[in-house]
């Protein structure tokens, strides 16, 4: 088991939008056919791609958990950071198994199309139903950006 916290190997990634986020889903899922595909993480591609498809999907059907509120208020005070910087590695919730949720076996192919269509829901204009478990409510440019950074951190392990 890798880890992740300390991991060397990871890409360089930075989603400006949405559709630089779909264009990396694109050439991993190519290099994934292709057999080129290398991950220096533990999750396969299509648990990666479920798992940031599941946390965006949670704002519009419901969280799996609720945060403590100190515990909010020490993840807002960080929230411009990660915005900035990204999301940090290794971070695992306490008392959920497996440290974090949406994190099923699936195929690239099924992952890949879970995180399309989350994706293209996060840019559309459907109103959000549920505010942000850890972060509370927010503009909806810092939720795009925010999952914009989850999915640097998850997919930045994967080499197409």
């Amino acid at each position: 088991m890798v880890d992740t916290a300390n991991a060397q190997d990871r890409r360089s990634v930075r989603f400006n939008s949405v559709e630089d986020a779909l264009a990396d889903v694109d050439r991993i899922v190519a290099a994934d056919e292709a057999g080129t595909l290398r991950s220096c993480g533990n999750w396969t591609a299509g648990q990666a791609f479920g798992h940031v498809a599941g946390w965006i999907n949670y704002a519009y059907e419901g969280f799996p958990l609720k945060t403590p509120w100190f515990i909010r208020i020490f993840l807002r005070m960080k929230l411009k950071k990660m915005l900035r910087e990204g999301m940090p590695a290794g971070v695992r919730i306490p008392r959920v198994e497996g440290g974090t949720c949406a994190t099923d076996a699936m195929s690239t192919q099924d992952g890949a199309h879970q995180l399309r269509q989350a994706l293209t829901r996060l840019a559309s204009d459907e109103p959000i139903k549920y505010d942000s478990t850890a972060f509370g409510p927010m503009p909806n440019e810092q939720r795009v950006a925010l999952n914009l950074r989850h999915a640097e951190l998850h997919l930045s392990f994967l080499h197409p």
